[in-house]
């Protein structure tokens, strides 16, 4: 049994039990009277000139605790305030110490849109996110059938929310559909944890050019951002890089001001 399998069986368990504390008639209702505008994560990468998805991650599988006392509000307005066009929170308990909580802090804490990432298998989650505070939400290919993965396209769209809709391979990409605003290609192979960004590259040509393309994973110099920018992408979502240092915020900053360079 793999990493995903495991994660996937827990997450069914975690949504059952949180099914039977709050009814989804009851979740949804409050998920569709938000009065919050989304804000589009899509066209916030398009126009940015710095465009990272910095990510707060605690604590990750494979690895264990990264940063394990970060505080979100902290790390979540310092990544605002340094250019980050869009911020990634975990929200997953068991494998990743994240919470909605961690959403709804940084939510308060940040001027930018916001993706939930965590392994979504129901649209109970996706009233979750949106009550949280998401602007959009992250759908894995591999954690889902191809039409699992329409139907809760649907279902967030019409609770406001964009679709980051993530692969790892050409055989994923017959999961990429209508209603998905950008397509992630996470450079983690979830079976070994190895990461090559040679995936996104190899990738990159067989995306249609109409989403917004995301290279995911295994990113940590500029070089790399640039190399992937040429090859078309517009989005590098990057959690550890950061995450590892003393003061993540401060080092996005440094790493903008290095991307900036000619």
């Amino acid at each position: 049994m793999n990493i995903l399998t495991k994660i996937l069986d827990s997450k069914r368990e975690e949504v059952a039990a949180s099914r039977r504390q709050r009814s989804f008639g009851d979740l949804f209702s409050e998920a569709w009277e938000v009065a919050r505008e989304t804000l589009s994560f899509s066209e916030s990468l398009r126009r940015s000139d710095t465009p990272i998805i910095a990510e707060f991650k605690r604590r990750s599988p494979s690895k264990g605790f990264i940063n394990k006392d970060a505080d979100v509000s902290t790390v979540v307005s310092g990544y605002s305030a340094c250019g980050a066009a869009a911020v990634s929170v975990l929200t997953d308990r068991e494998y990743f110490a994240g919470s909605l909580a961690d959403l709804t802090a940084a939510r308060q804490a940040s001027s930018v849109p916001l993706l939930c990432k965590d392994f979504i298998i129901s649209p109970y989650q996706l009233c979750e996110a949106r009550i949280a505070g998401a602007d959009v939400v992250l759908l894995i290919a591999s954690a889902l059938t191809k039409a699992q993965c329409v139907d809760l396209a649907v279902f967030a769209r019409t609770l406001s929310l964009e679709v980051l809709l993530e692969v790892h391979d050409e055989a994923e990409l017959e999961y990429v559909n209508s209603h998905v605003n950008a397509v992630g290609v996470n450079n983690r192979n979830l079976s070994t944890f190895v990461t090559d960004t040679a995936t996104s590259l190899r990738l990159a040509t067989l995306i249609p050019d109409s989403y917004v393309k995301v290279s995911e994973s295994g990113i940590a110099d500029t070089r790399t951002v640039k190399r992937l920018q040429k090859a078309g992408f517009q989005g590098f979502l990057m959690g550890e890089n950061f995450m590892k240092t003393e003061n993540p915020a401060q080092t996005l900053a440094e790493f903008v001001k290095k991307l900036k360079m000619k």
